[in-house]
């Protein structure tokens, strides 16, 4: 099986409802986000996915991301916006863009240098 991994990063405020720390209060990341893509063949040129593809895709997802509070996000207005929450998120919008021979395989994302949070393929 081979892995490409692309990163990107964006910065976004967020408060954690329910923390019942200092989380709590609104404050802001460098939030740093990894991809990992799987298959088993390659193509003609040798590659299981072009670097730049992949990361346009990602820069297009985390552009609506970056630079803004992520409480008013839809999609995290029922949900606190943990770092879990948003590597689901990045993942759910990765999946459909990837091509179906591939496999979506994981989203990291650090909101600091030693912290961050995953979402994986159960396959």
């Amino acid at each position: 099986m081979y892995t490409v991994m692309v990163t990107d990063s964006f910065a976004a405020a967020h408060s954690l409802k329910f923390a019942r720390s200092k989380c709590e209060n609104l404050h802001g990341h460098n939030w740093k986000v990894e991809v990992f893509v799987c298959g088993k063949g390659l193509d003609k040129s040798g590659m299981l996915m072009d670097f730049d593809k992949l990361k346009a895709i990602l820069k297009e997802i985390i552009s609506k991301l970056d630079h803004k509070n992520l409480d008013d996000l839809q999609f995290l207005r029922e949900n606190s916006p943990s770092s879990e929450i948003i590597a689901e998120h990045i993942f759910l919008e990765l999946v459909p863009n990837i091509p179906e021979e591939l496999l979506m395989k994981e989203v990291r994302v650090w909101e600091s240098a030693d912290s961050c949070a995953s979402y994986t393929s159960d396959e």
